[in-house]
């Protein structure tokens, strides 16, 4: 019904009742819906219609404008803001895995390796990028939960990004400085925030940075994550001092480097509430600079596990060393996860014994990744012991539901064995096709196509259909390490 003379139709919708409709529907349809006309385009950007934001950014000049287009109508209001920025692609010019190595080497040498112009042009686009979503929420006073992740595939190919790199596209330091004041600004103005995540964002995060949350703020805090190993020297973003005003912090995500024993008895004290989630970041570039004679000991994690009864932790090994491993893992830490991604080194069968004795009773997620060049071949775990430790760590890891492996040999009679221990409790098992190897006996059997007989055992063994990776471009855990991980440990801390 409508008054006579009126405007009939969608666009004489009341801006409540717009705000209404849109509300029940999904954010791309949303947009859709706001370019029927300029009305509902005007209530598209309703507070209410968006608590939260999550962008995946390409650092493109591209972006930029789109970017400062949403910052500017949401920026000010979104509870949870959730940001990645990556590279599209990995340009030329000092990339790929054997880069790693020697651009770790040169860093700690202090000479930083060539860079192509478009490695600094993605630098200057990346904190061009940064800078627009920062000034956009610096005054957000409802920001609840605030999470930023900066893997530009430049973080991981060099291992660290010397001063000399950004000299070139931050002469004088001003934007570097100006992105550290705006972070610092958002935690002095918030006043509701619970969740901090920060990972791999190229100096964002200083020392002095948590100092600007006032005490009411850092006593609510539930989720504290400062994942950088890109600080200078021995630099800690956190202390315990610091550590002991997140009375309230149910889980915490740190460099491995920087959880000191200090902290694990702040954690510990019975004045702060149990902690639950616990993820540390172990890298080999931390390690070389900092030391381990500070981390936990076995009656530290003891003490920790008592106040924390349901404590989980999920540990991350960028190329460590075997024998450094040996001394991180103390029987008491309770790990459900583990994650090793290896360039230079490689995992050695008794650390993963270790692990499957130690940790049988928490264990649920295995990942080992190797991008090892190596023409002889791939490693072999089972080499000179009576069991293959993989078939070890299926049989004593009743829990275990995720296990993932490239760049190790992997027999396919322990292939078949894992599956058949495990059966349809291993949710997810991801070999590639190159790691699998068969006995002599295996290939001279003419009657049996030893391929073939290995998915139908498989597929047998887990109860489900069963293939080999095939491709192992399409495993993000493979060719996005520090993303993946970043995923998980949110998901992992989001599921207390």
């Amino acid at each position: 019904m409508s008054v006579c003379g009126e405007a009939v139709g969608a666009g004489s919708l009341p801006s409540e009742l717009v705000v209404h409709i849109f509300s029940f529907l999904a954010g791309p349809d949303r947009l859709r819906a706001s370019a029927a006309c300029s009305h509902w385009r005007e209530c598209l950007f309703y507070p209410a219609l968006w608590p939260r934001l999550r962008l995946s950014l390409r650092v493109s000049p591209a972006e930029r404008p789109r970017l400062e287009f949403l910052m500017r109508k949401c920026g000010w209001f979104v509870r949870e803001l959730r940001v990645q920025f990556a590279a599209d692609n990995y340009p030329s010019g000092g990339g790929g895995a054997a880069a790693a190595g020697e651009g770790a080497a040169a860093a700690g040498d202090g000479e930083a390796p060539p860079l192509c112009p478009r490695w600094l042009d993605l630098l200057r686009t990346y904190l061009e990028l940064v800078l627009c979503v920062l000034s956009s929420v610096r005054n957000n006073r409802n920001l609840q939960k605030l999470s930023l992740f900066g893997d530009i595939s430049i973080l991981q190919q060099h291992g660290s990004i010397s001063n000399t790199y950004l000299g070139k596209v931050d002469p004088d330091g001003k934007k570097i400085k100006q992105i550290q004041q705006l972070f610092e600004e958002i935690l002095g103005n918030s006043r509701q925030l619970k969740w901090l995540s920060c990972g791999f964002m190229l100096q964002i995060v200083t020392p002095t940075s948590l100092s600007s949350l006032s005490n009411p703020i850092a006593n609510t805090m539930e989720h504290l994550s400062l994942l950088d190993n890109h600080i200078p020297g021995n630099t800690t973003l956190i202390t315990a001092v610091e550590l002991e005003r997140f009375v309230n912090l149910r889980s915490l995500a740190l460099d491995f480097c920087d959880f000191t024993a200090e902290m694990a008895r702040v954690l510990a004290d019975s004045n702060h509430v149990p902690l639950h989630r616990l993820s540390l970041l172990v890298h080999s570039v931390s390690i070389m600079h900092k030391s381990l004679d500070s981390m936990p000991e076995d009656e530290n994690w003891k003490a920790l596990t008592r106040n924390s009864t349901n404590l989980r932790v999920y540990i991350m090994a960028f190329d460590v060393k075997s024998d450094d491993m040996l001394r991180i893992l103390k029987p008491s830490i309770p790990l459900e996860r583990i994650h090793f991604d290896s360039y230079i080194t490689c995992v050695s069968g008794a650390v993963v014994d270790l692990i499957s004795r130690q940790y049988d009773k928490f264990l649920t997620h295995f990942i080992l990744m190797n991008d090892v060049i190596d023409m002889s071949g791939f490693p072999d775990l089972s080499d000179n012991r009576n069991e293959d430790p993989l078939v070890l760590l299926a049989w004593r890891c009743t829990r275990l539901s995720l296990l993932a492996v490239h760049g190790y040999t992997v027999w396919a009679h322990n292939l078949i064995a894992i599956a058949r221990l495990r059966g349809s409790d291993l949710k997810v098992l991801e070999v590639t096709e190159e790691s699998i190897d068969f006995d002599q006996g295996e290939l001279a059997d003419q009657d049996v196509d030893p391929v073939h007989n290995l998915i139908e055992q498989v597929s047998l063994g887990l109860g489900r259909p069963w293939h080999a990776v095939m491709d192992i471009e399409l495993l993000s855990v493979f060719t996005e390490p520090t993303r993946h991980f970043y995923r998980e440990m949110q998901s992992f801390s989001e599921g207390i």
